[in-house]
């Protein structure tokens, strides 16, 4: 897509973009509606309530939004009261969901809502706001979305700067044909179960840089 002289997306490709992501999610209403109740029922069951996962995350221009996703561990502490690890929190049923990257569905709800669109950068931690790079928060320009280049390059398995670096690559070059192509390759990258799991961690271990700088936006908390 087309930038402006200041980074930002013009505002024609931003419509494209967004009608793009709607005509995919009301075609295929069917078929992800249909497995969200399925899942949700699962979650219930065997997880317990709250069946979705609420937290805030930043989005474009780093504002702030809550993201919804399947719930996939429980809330076990430990005797001084913290969490347990994720490892150990994270369920047969959940390993399932993120395994699938079904546990990712009640974040159509926030593409309908325009938080997100079906593709661009993952949203991250609001506490990694003021660790990015000047070049890294650059992923912060457009929308963030539910899969992305990083995701069908490597996924969990690469380290968070080859993440990064593939997020400003999508910002830099990002279309519609971009995004079907990745779309696409979403599909292969879910069926092979490709780079799930991050060396030695259930999820992705926190990032931690040897240099930051902050996002701003108006609305922030």
């Amino acid at each position: 897509m087309s930038q402006q002289a200041d980074g930002g997306v013009r505002v024609e490709d931003s419509y494209m973009k967004r009608a793009f992501d709607l005509l995919v999610i009301f075609v295929t209403a069917p078929v992800w509606l249909s497995v969200v109740g399925i899942v949700a029922a699962l979650v219930r069951w065997k997880i317990g309530s709250p069946v979705l996962f609420k937290q805030k995350r930043p989005g474009q221009n780093a504002c702030i939004f809550e993201l919804l996703k399947f719930r996939t561990m429980l809330d076990t502490r430990g005797a001084d009261g913290k969490p347990l690890s994720d490892y150990e929190r994270l369920t047969p049923v959940g390993r399932i969901l993120r395994a699938t990257s079904v546990d990712e569905l009640p974040e159509l709800i926030n593409v309908l809502r325009g938080e997100m669109s079906l593709v661009g950068p993952r949203p991250l931690l609001t506490q990694y706001l003021d660790r990015y790079s000047p070049r890294q928060a650059r992923r912060h320009e457009v929308p963030p979305g539910i899969t992305g280049l990083a995701q069908v390059k490597g996924r969990n398995s690469l380290s968070w700067p080859e993440k990064f670096e593939w997020d400003v690559k999508y910002v830099e070059n990002h279309s519609i044909w971009l995004d079907i192509k990745i779309l696409c390759m979403t599909v292969g990258t879910v069926l092979s179960r490709r780079g799930i799991n991050a060396n030695g961690d259930a999820t992705m271990p926190e990032f931690v840089p040897n240099q930051g700088s902050g996002s701003s936006c108006e609305n922030r908390n």
